[in-house]
């Protein structure tokens, strides 16, 4: 026979499904708060290296056209012609400052921006990112408008690391270049 002294020790199953419930909701709280600074985490990296490659692409890109060459021989491009429109207007072929024939242009197979330099084909873009649309826009290449030449460039990007589609930054970003040589009537 037990004694009025004893007590049962332990806890009943309200009593654990409580301290669980509540262990549970202590712990579920910073665990999303954690997954949620890494995911802006990771969206920040991917932004911050589309922001890098583009922004290099572009100065390349950029500092080439403006030191391009009228191509008075027309080895390269129509004679006298500062600029060509190559692949329906998603490419630019001009005489370099070393009297090089180069082309920037977008590839479709793989949706990068590419050059050719030197009969190589080199990729200026990186494999993580997709070029939507590469478009180039022409102003005063004519040689009878009296305007200096001058080159808009179009892009848009998305960055493509990661499996989550909504950490994959997109921007659309234009720059324009004029011709730094004077484009003079010879």
């Amino acid at each position: 026979m037990l004694s009025s002294n004893y007590k049962q020790k332990g806890y009943t199953l309200i009593e654990l499904l409580v301290a669980m419930a509540i262990f549970t909701v202590v712990l579920a709280a910073p665990t999303g708060f954690f997954v949620s600074a890494l995911k802006s985490q990771q969206k920040a990296l991917a932004s911050q290296e589309l922001y890098d490659n583009i922004s290099y692409t572009l100065e390349y890109m950029s500092r080439a056209l403006r030191m391009a060459r009228k191509d008075f021989s027309g080895d390269c491009i129509t004679s006298n012609a500062n600029y060509l429109l190559t692949n329906n207007g998603h490419g630019i072929k001009f005489r370099n400052y070393n009297g090089e024939c180069q082309e920037f242009f977008l590839d479709s197979s793989d949706d990068r921006i590419k050059e050719v330099k030197d009969d190589m084909i080199l990729p200026l873009t990186s494999s993580n990112l997709k070029i939507i649309s590469f478009d180039i826009g022409e102003s005063g290449w004519s040689q009878d408008d009296s305007y200096q030449p001058k080159v808009t460039l179009f892009m848009e990007v998305e960055g493509t690391r990661g499996s989550l589609s909504e950490l994959h930054p997109k921007i659309k970003i234009q720059t324009s270049v004029s011709q730094r040589n004077l484009d003079v009537k010879y």
